[in-house]
């Protein structure tokens, strides 16, 4: 079955929005949960996939094939990016539908070489309708190479809202536990140095968008709301070290957004357009 077969096939998932998931989220960044409508991002806790140990793949993630195309012969696989549209928030207690439908599945040529690319668009339903509509981007690449290559510093932007933290191997556990994720990159570290050759464990990339996206309201102020947040991934940053995040407001009223590692280089760039 050739890769651009998969176009067009579609999933269902139902669930709840358990106050315990977001209670657990809080924890896990510290932030306090604040009445009943969850914030940005967090409804990536729900419709979790969990497979009988022999469905999982050797990453940790379930065995190719299924929903997603059998990309065999690319062994990393990493959520590059994707574009959220706020409709309404999910609340504790919503019974939840999720419908996901593969958008596009292309093959590129890069400087790693080759490369898979899976676009997957997901639409939330809600008691009162369309919660949530988003595309995520899926990228598939060889083990040739080197892991992580060097980037320079990014230019200093001025009059940014600035804040950063150090991702330790507890929250990047949580998160991967709230979030059913099993690759064994955020958590194993023999693994991932080992056998995917990256210098430590690798922060999610959900959880920069996460981060990222807290961040916007937090330059916005109180009583701010997202109506849409666009993330893209630029390079891997890792446990242990220093992450920032910037934040600035443009001049038509935007808000962007990067995650910077500890040499300033860009890890995750991202915009917000508040409701």
């Amino acid at each position: 079955m050739a890769y651009e077969d998969y176009v067009g096939r579609e999933e269902v998932r139902e669930d709840r929005a358990d106050r315990r998931l977001a209670e657990r989220m809080a924890a896990t960044l510290g932030r306090p949960l604040e009445g009943e409508a969850w914030p940005a991002l967090w409804h990536w806790t729900l419709f979790q996939d969990w497979r009988m140990p022999d469905e999982l793949g050797p990453d940790g993630h379930p065995r190719r094939g299924g929903f997603l195309p059998p990309v065999h012969d690319l062994p990393r696989r990493m959520w590059a990016g994707g574009r959220v549209t706020f409709r309404a928030p999910v609340r504790t207690g919503d019974a939840l539908r999720k419908v996901s439908t593969i958008l596009s599945v292309k093959e590129k040529s890069g400087g790693s070489g080759r490369l898979v690319f899976v676009t997957v668009g997901h639409v939330l339903h809600g008691p009162a309708g369309v919660l949530v509509e988003e595309e995520q981007d899926i990228v598939y690449r060889g083990a040739e190479g080197a892991a992580v290559k060097d980037a320079p510093a990014a230019p200093a932007w001025d009059g940014a809202l600035e804040a950063s933290l150090v991702p330790d191997p507890v929250m990047l556990f949580r998160y991967s536990a709230l979030t059913g994720n099993g690759h064994r990159i955020h958590y194993d570290h023999p693994y991932v140095t080992g056998e995917e050759g990256y210098p430590g464990l690798v922060v999610h990339g959900p959880l920069q968008a996460t981060l990222l996206a807290r961040h916007a309201l937090d330059l916005a102020g109180p009583g701010a709301a997202l109506a849409r947040f666009a993330y893209r991934g630029k390079r891997p940053c890792f446990h242990e070290r220093r992450l920032a995040l910037l934040g600035r407001r443009e001049a038509d009223g935007t808000i962007r957004l990067e995650t910077r590692d500890e040499t300033g280089a860009t890890c995750q760039e991202a915009e917000a357009v508040l409701a």
